[in-house]
């Protein structure tokens, strides 16, 4: 990997920040971004990483909304990861605004880059299981009962699971963009809900938030029987390097280590009673339309996703 340089995207983020670290100790260079070098508090982690690997590691400032903003980073770079977009659920204002055109735009913009910067070879993009499906009970209208990589979320929109669309209509737009041209190839992966240990301090993303809106008492009410595919962080992180030097086009990646429901986690959770403010049970669906507004679940998800598997 010596004379392969990479750049990652958004390499402040929870999973970004493994690609860079692993990239660092297999010996690449990294080009990273993020929005503000400033935010000591976003960036800490990755200057330590830059203070250990000086001739390796170089971080660069990077907007996602304007135009041309990566192309100083991507310079002599062979590899392009893309992992900047915004992740939040709940209650969101301005999807438009918060989610879409971050996640739309900012693909567009940064491949628009790849495509003025020759050395590229190959992209990949950080999508999700949810650019497949919304809902879990979309599983009962798949054949076999199977979410694949060939079924496309089709219920998402702006008002409803608006995550979900961002990150379909970002992929959506990058295989286009990929279509239209022969020098670059592009990989996507759609990881599950993403767990494990984060390198920053961060409690502000989605995935260490629920963990720790869990453990500080937001959820003592009980857990809810929410089934997901789960995946370890590093192993996304690693999937996406693999991913890189596989020189194929139109991969599209899922990662799902196994399958469970997050009130599977109660008996995880016993160890840390009266240190945390932890859930004991879980909660049944009839109480989840009294409570799930209360965690920014509506009826309508709580209706087609609490106590249905999936697969």
């Amino acid at each position: 990997m010596n004379s392969d340089t990479y750049l990652v995207s958004g390499a402040s983020g929870f999973i970004a920040s493994w690609i860079c670290k692993l990239l660092l100790e297999q010996g690449a260079k990294v080009h990273g971004t993020v929005r503000s070098l400033d935010n000591k508090k976003k960036v800490q982690h990755l200057l330590d990483l830059q203070n250990k690997y000086p001739d390796q590691f170089h971080l660069f400032e990077a907007d996602l909304l304007i135009e041309g903003s990566f192309d100083s980073a991507m310079q002599g770079c062979q590899y392009v990861l893309h992992t900047a977009s915004p992740f939040f659920v709940g209650n969101i204002k301005n999807a438009q605004k918060s989610l879409i055109d971050p996640a739309l735009k900012g693909t567009q913009n940064i491949l628009n880059s790849v495509n003025r910067t020759d050395s590229v070879k190959k992209v990949v993009l950080t999508s999700s299981v949810v650019a497949i499906f919304s809902d879990n009970a979309e599983i009962q209208d798949i054949p076999d009962g199977i979410f694949t990589n060939q079924v496309w979320n089709k219920t998402a929109s702006e008002s409803y699971q608006p995550y979900a669309y961002s990150k379909t209509v970002a992929e959506k737009k990058a295989r286009q963009m990929a279509a239209a041209q022969d020098r670059w190839a592009l990989s996507t992966i759609n990881p599950g809900f993403v767990l494990g240990p984060s390198l920053s301090n961060r409690v502000d993303g989605t995935s260490t938030k629920t963990v720790y809106e869990i453990m500080s008492g937001k959820m003592a009410f009980g857990l809810p029987e929410i089934n997901m595919g789960m995946v370890d962080v590093r192993d996304v992180a690693q999937a996406h390097i693999n991913a890189a030097t596989t020189q194929t086009q139109s991969d599209r990646f899922i990662l799902v280590g196994h399958h469970a429901a997050i009130s599977d986690w109660l008996p995880f959770l016993e160890k840390y009673k009266g240190k945390y403010k932890i859930p004991t049970s879980k909660i049944p669906k009839p109480l989840l339309y009294i409570f799930g507004p209360l965690q920014g679940f509506t009826w309508k998800y709580v209706s087609k996703n609490v106590g249905i598997p999936i697969s």
